[in-house]
């Protein structure tokens, strides 16, 4: 869902109606990666790069980089025929295009390793990773070992699994 600040504060009206009008309210966790670029364009990334959430966690991806549109897109067949970089049993999404201050939400229900990338900046190594839940989570499905359509560049900037759940959250190193 592509949303601007006019959508957010509807979206937000209707929701806090619709929790005003029932009991009980379950509340989803809700992690944000931003979309950054330096002030002349030179540097893009998502901040973070690496995050580790549980399963059912809805990510907000919101573009904080007043110079630059930006796409969240999954490493799926679906998207652009790409090899697929996402567990199995989870839907691909492709945010489209971004404007400054525009954001996207996808909520991740499958246990697993998720690699998506900026579409028009991905040769600029603007990816990221999301690790739902763990290993030892039933249908839990690990990164992808094809390599086969990614650059070196990409490979080498997407942080490893590992440092994801040891540290929850991986900042880009410059």
């Amino acid at each position: 869902m592509i949303c601007t600040r006019r959508h957010a504060v509807w979206l937000g009206g209707c929701a806090a109606a619709a929790v005003a009008g029932s009991r009980i309210a379950l509340a989803h966790p809700v992690a944000t990666i931003e979309m950054r670029g330096s002030p002349r364009g030179e540097r893009i990334w998502y901040d973070p790069i690496g995050l580790a959430v549980s399963p059912g966690t809805t990510i907000r991806f919101i573009n904080r980089d007043p110079g630059n549109s930006h796409t969240a897109t999954t490493f799926h067949p679906a998207n652009y025929d790409r090899r697929r970089r996402i567990p199995s049993a989870a839907e691909p999404w492709d945010s489209d295009f971004l404007l400054p201050d525009e954001y996207f939400e996808v909520t991740l229900t499958a246990p697993g390793v998720y690699d998506y990338y900026c579409l028009p900046h991905e040769m600029a190594a603007m990816v990221g990773r999301i690790v739902v839940g763990t290993p030892g989570d039933s249908g839990w499905e690990g990164s992808s070992h094809d390599e086969s359509d990614v650059s070196e560049d990409v490979l080498a900037a997407l942080p490893l699994v590992q440092k994801i759940l040891s540290e929850g959250i991986v900042r880009r190193e410059d």
